[in-house]
């Protein structure tokens, strides 16, 4: 059996909880603490869900805003996967093509190239806009 949305029961969820865009933390706490109880609420109904929704998207917008998440450049982009991949300078030097250049990208004297950011977009399985 299927459970229908019942405009009438989401009304009165939303009335009695306001939710309203989340200015504040103190907001943002009540918001990620009725989005937990909610989430973990067994057999919620499709009114909670749709409320549940409705929270995390508030909570994602203030947090976005108060809370980037800085973007990093493509050197330390490159750095990273490296570290994460344990990818040696020799190893990325057969990618591009030189370990003298795959040094001087490493060590951030140089930039990388269009041709050599699809080349290590491909080697590294990810969006070439990391290194561009």
């Amino acid at each position: 059996m299927t459970r229908t949305f019942n405009p009438e029961s989401y009304g009165k969820l939303l009335a009695e909880y306001q939710p309203k865009i989340i200015t504040t933390e103190a907001e943002n706490e009540q918001a990620i603490a009725l989005a937990l109880t909610l989430e973990h609420r067994p057999n919620r109904t499709p009114e909670e869900e749709m409320l549940l929704q409705l929270l995390v998207t508030l909570i994602e917008q203030f947090e976005e805003i108060h809370y980037p998440i800085l973007q990093g450049t493509p050197n330390s982009m490159l750095i990273h996967l490296m570290d994460a991949r344990d990818t040696t300078t020799e190893a990325l030097a057969e990618v591009i093509g030189s370990l003298e250049i795959a040094l001087q990208i490493v060590n951030g004297d140089r930039t990388i190239s269009k041709t050599q950011a699809e080349a290590l977009a491909d080697y590294f399985n990810v969006n070439i806009s990391l290194f561009t």
